[in-house]
């Protein structure tokens, strides 16, 4: 078992920056990767970034809109991903969550759905 905590949302105009963590516990050695996804109101939970696990490399992905603005990280030694979000747009706004995937004595699994962080950008 995984556990995720989104944490780092808040209000802030558009032009600006916030970081988002995502702090892992549990299994942490069976994860794969994590990614981030956001939810707007009335739209579908889409993916924003995601990076993979590995004591030295990753690999990381982006959605088209999101790619030169974002940047995900890890840390491992805190067992964090991180999202930085700059240049932040008003169409930024929705719920940010962070899931990650792995597997487990061979078998597939996905930590689920946490409470999310919030980001507001005002205009």
């Amino acid at each position: 078992q995984v556990q995720l905590v989104e944490s780092g949302g808040g209000l802030v105009q558009a032009g600006g920056s916030l970081r988002l963590s995502c702090a892992a516990s549990g299994s942490i050695f069976s994860i794969n990767a994590v990614g981030w996804y956001r939810q707007a109101p009335g739209k579908r939970r889409e993916l924003v970034a995601s990076i993979t696990s590995g004591s030295t490399t990753s690999t990381t992905r982006y959605a088209d809109s999101m790619k030169g603005r974002f940047t995900i990280s890890r840390d491992n030694a805190k067992n964090t991903v991180y999202l930085q979000m700059n240049s932040l747009k008003p169409e930024d706004t929705a719920v940010y969550y962070c899931n990650a995937d792995g597997y487990s004595g061979g078998i597939y699994w996905t930590s689920g759905w946490g409470q999310g962080t919030q980001v507001t950008v005002s205009s």
